[in-house]
């Protein structure tokens, strides 16, 4: 069947309606969308707080209400909470959902830009058809024509009479002659110059929303790719890399970057913007206009600032999920997911479904006692009693006892022997050989110390015995124990 031009057209037609831009300014409540929209977002306010974008949406509701637009026509006020009409605008493409600095914000779409503008221009006024309109059209097509141009000669030609009209502009200024600007035709200039102006945002932002989809479809034919992750791994990290090149905004955007990205580019706009402001001509301005001049600066690095926000983003999610990629454990999450879902359909459909307390902790799985050691297969027991009869003890090669301490109790015995005084070193030497080792020199020391010593000037040198026949000398500063009396010993 052979389409007529009249169904081509009106199916042409259905498909743009089917925009989110022209839905939203021919939608039942769009009077109030673009109102709402406007007031709470603006250049300077590009992101705006989930929760204040609700409170700001509910106060203008109760202010519309209380001045009793809704209570003529039904198709005024859309019903419901804030929350609720905002989230709808969701759906519908008006409004992003993002997170920046760990804050959920709302931010207008390209689409709910777009038709702010169409909105705006239309409530102030088409924008006449003046010379600067036309000169920026003509300037267009001449460096269109000029930039096809290949044939050398004439390029030469046309670069030599833009050269030539240059210099006559710089021999007239030379000799004094100026030609006073009219005012008239410098509003012109600055109403087209606003008009241009308005056109960026929307732009922008679909550079924006065209690289997050283009995450979005990456992240999904990752999750659907079967390859093994050392298959995949090169080609998605590349495209993480060069997300800009990635889309036809993001190329387009990447050669406007090199006209506007440097920052002394930006400051340089602002001067020129704000010399522009104090120009005579400038009273013949609207407040709103003087406004939309002066902020094209900070549109444009706004701009440009929510562009580079949304590659690193995607270049981070890209590769992020790439280094995490599993198609077995992402395809185990899927097969959970959709039996959850499967669960909650089936639930929801019954007829009284009631009230599901929800799982605020996991159980802990009781397991009782864990084996240490898995090298004896029989469960640990009780080691043998010790036998009580001595006679069974036997002593490898010799007695390890004479190893332990001093043998306090034969010292102090040996020490009431010798008198009220003594030098430690010579009592240390009469002892016996079981109690000259070496550890019954630091007891004999210990015993001495609780009795009282008096330290000399001289160093005293004393051979040990240990239990296996060796010796080992000591040198210390010479000590002389004293016996204390009985009024040191009552104190």
């Amino acid at each position: 069947m052979t389409t007529t031009r009249a169904e081509a057209a009106y199916l042409r037609s259905v498909t743009a309606f089917k925009n989110p831009m022209l839905d939203l300014l021919h939608g039942r409540f769009a009077p109030f969308v673009v109102a709402v929209l406007s007031n709470v977002f603006s250049p300077d306010r590009p992101a705006v707080a989930v929760a204040d974008a609700h409170v700001e949406v509910a106060e203008a509701i109760d202010e519309l209400r209380a001045a009793g637009y809704d209570t003529e026509d039904d198709r005024r006020i859309p019903a419901g909470s804030a929350r609720d009409i905002c989230r709808g605008w969701v759906r519908v493409g008006w409004l992003s959902l993002q997170i920046e600095d760990d804050v959920e914000v709302y931010r207008l779409s390209a689409h709910a830009v777009g038709a702010l503008e169409i909105a705006g221009r239309a409530g102030g006024g088409r924008a006449r058809v003046s010379r600067s309109r036309v000169r920026t059209l003509l300037d267009a097509v001449e460096r269109l024509a000029r930039d096809a141009e290949t044939d050398p000669e004439r390029r030469r030609e046309a670069l030599l009479a833009e050269r030539a009209a240059l210099d006559a502009e710089i021999a007239a200024l030379d000799e004094g002659v100026i030609e006073p600007p009219d005012d008239e035709h410098l509003l012109e200039e600055a109403e087209n110059v606003i008009h241009l102006a308005r056109e960026l945002p929307a732009d922008f932002s679909r550079v924006a929303e065209s690289i997050a989809a283009m995450q979005r479809d990456v992240v999904a034919e990752l999750r659907r790719d079967a390859r093994p992750t050392g298959d995949v791994l090169r080609e998605y990290l590349e495209r993480g890399r060069h997300v800009m090149q990635a889309t036809p905004e993001g190329r387009a955007f990447q050669g406007a970057l090199r006209l506007i990205g440097d920052p002394e580019h930006i400051d340089d706009l602002t001067e020129q913007l704000h010399a522009v402001l104090t120009q005579r001509f400038a009273r013949l301005m609207t407040p709103e206009q003087r406004g939309e001049l002066d902020a094209i600066a900070r549109r444009v690095e706004a701009g440009v600032l929510e562009v580079l926000t949304a590659q690193r983003r995607a270049s981070h999610v890209i590769t992020v999920q790439v280094k995490t990629h599993d198609p077995i454990r992402d395809r185990q999450v899927d097969d959970l997911l959709r039996l959850v879902m499967a669960g909650l359909h089936r639930w929801s459909q019954t007829k009284a479904p009631g009230r599901v307390e929800p799982v605020r902790t996991l159980p802990l799985a009781d397991i009782g006692h864990l084996r240490r050691s898995l090298s004896d297969v029989r469960p640990p027991g009780a080691p043998e009693p010790l036998s009580t009869d001595a006679a069974d003890v036997e002593f490898v090669d010799a007695d390890t006892r004479a190893w332990g301490g001093p043998h306090y109790a034969e010292l102090e015995r040996y020490i009431e022997t010798l008198g009220e005084s003594f030098d430690l070193a010579e009592a240390f030497a009469g002892a016996d050989e079981d109690t000259r080792r070496p550890v019954d020199l630091v007891g004999l020391l210990e015993i001495a110390h609780r009795r009282g010593l008096a330290e000399g000037n001289e160093v005293s040198v004393v051979e040990a015995v240990r239990p296996d026949g060796t010796t080992r000398r000591f040198a210390f500063t010479a000590v002389t124990a004293v016996r204390p009396t009985e009024t040191d010993a009552d104190d």
